[in-house]
């Protein structure tokens, strides 16, 4: 069995080589250093279940260190060690994601104590991290990621509608993951083991689109040699989703319109009708409403769709699930590219979280596909990303009116001022806290509230 590894961090020389010896008497692979800089170095180079630092360093702030672990290491348990702790500091410590608070002189049983426990509790998480991973695979969300209110509302929208007959519109820009919302929602359903089909409307001309949904038989316009099925009996007792819904054609419409009233069809030139025990979900990018006012949709069509709508954020309306997404990626395109990258620069995660993402999640995806593929570096660096994004200041929080209330409007502005504050200090936490005038505690809360604190969220 491979010995836990921990890293000590501590620039007391005497206390560093003294729980050194000692740690590694105990059975533990141990990696010690006296300064910051030299443990987050250890962190890029190398996978820790265990870090124990000192609050005060020569270069740098333990609490800073807890910092960088949650947002960049979040498997990795951090124990604080300090000679002159307060209570308001050990709560401080365990509010911002430390497992335990020790003061010094440390009473070896206490130490052994606190450790056992903390790579103990760092087993579970990651079991459990396992098996929910497992669950979530079962009941169709793994390929869901994010923490952001926003979505949290999506996910029990989906819980409450995968198992009803109830059609679905899901709405959103470009690349926001409509597609994969609608494969969660087939897989949650009691259709799971049947087919999900999916057709993407607005890739098919008006001429062949009504034979690709309900197929056509032989003779029934130039080229129609033989029978063709389509997709709605393909999809007889699963899910069909109509993608860019808003490019049917009128004519298209009032056939849309009978089968999700009636579930019947004919198809193209044919007289046979058919039922279909089919659960549609359509998508678009495009206000119907809007579409409907200008008469380019059925307003019965729209109540007919409408019936329960998933709107998704663009992504730069979540900025906190931006490290969790990149992560995500990061970890998938390795595995197919087989590449060791080990992870994004903490600039990197921040030119990242400062974009608009115009492309939304497909953009992130391209991105980070981009960088591991053209890296040359262990990490991710800046210079593996595109100019636009390197260059990247300011996060267009994508307020409309009416769709927001003013507490979470402002919560963009507010999480880009203490950004750049924090970014400016290095995040260094006491002296953003002194720039913005506030205290600590108060700057945790605000940090932990608007997903500063911790870059990797579960995900869901």
């Amino acid at each position: 069995m491979n010995k836990p590894s921990l890293l000590l961090v501590d620039d007391d020389r005497r206390v560093l080589e003294s729980m050194a010896d000692w740690l590694r008497g105990q059975g533990y692979d141990l990696d010690a250093t006296a300064r910051y800089a030299d443990a987050l170095e250890a962190l890029r180079r190398k996978s820790y279940e265990l870090v124990l630092a000192d609050v005060r360093l020569s270069d740098g702030d333990g609490f800073d260190l807890l910092e960088q672990c949650r947002r960049n290491w979040p498997s990795t348990q951090v124990i604080l060690l300090t000679g002159y702790g307060t209570p308001d500091d050990a709560i401080d410590a365990i509010r911002a994601g430390a497992f335990d608070y020790l003061t010094k002189p440390l009473i070896d049983d206490e130490l052994l104590m606190s450790v056992e426990r903390a790579l103990s509790q760092r087993s579970v998480i990651t079991e459990n991290s396992n098996l929910r991973a497992q669950l979530d695979r079962r009941v169709g969300l793994d390929n869901v990621v994010g923490r952001d209110r926003q979505m949290m509302r999506v996910y029990d929208v989906i819980n409450s509608v995968a198992d009803t007959r109830a059609t679905v519109l899901v709405t959103g820009e470009s690349g926001t993951g409509k597609s994969m919302i609608a494969r969660a929602i087939h897989r949650r359903s009691s259709r799971a083991k049947g087919p999900f089909v999916e057709v993407a409307c607005g890739a098919l001309p008006e001429t062949l689109l009504e034979s690709e949904l309900f197929g056509h038989v032989a003779g029934s316009f130039t080229g129609a040699t033989g029978e063709k099925i389509g997709k709605f009996l393909q999809a007889d007792g699963g899910t069909i989703f109509l993608d860019e819904i808003s490019t049917a054609s009128p004519a298209l419409q009032v056939k849309l319109l009978r089968v999700l009233q009636e579930l019947k069809f004919e198809p193209v030139g044919g007289t046979k009708t058919y039922d279909v025990d089919v659960r549609v979900i359509l998508a678009t990018n495009e206000d119907l409403a809007q579409s409907v006012a200008q008469g380019r949709f059925r307003q019965d069509l729209y109540y007919r769709v409408n019936v329960i709508n998933i709107e998704l954020p663009p992504l730069r309306a979540r900025v906190s699930d931006i490290p969790l997404l990149a992560n995500s990626f990061l970890e998938q395109v390795r595995e197919d590219a087989r590449r060791t990258v080990t992870g994004f620069a903490p600039d990197v995660m921040l030119a990242l979280e400062r974009y608009h993402w115009p492309g939304n999640v497909r953009e992130l995806q391209n991105v980070v596909e981009r960088a591991v593929l053209l890296g040359k570096e262990p990490m991710i660096t800046l210079a593996d990303l595109p100019a636009e994004i390197r260059g990247a200041r300011n996060v267009d929080i994508g307020v409309q009116s009416g769709q927001r209330t003013l507490k979470e409007a402002l919560e963009g502005p507010e999480r880009q001022i203490i950004l750049s504050v924090l970014e400016s200090n290095n995040w260094n936490r006491n002296m953003t806290a002194d720039q913005l005038g506030i205290n600590r505690t108060t700057l945790y809360k605000k940090m932990k509230r608007l997903g500063l604190e911790d870059g990797h969220t579960l995900s869901i």
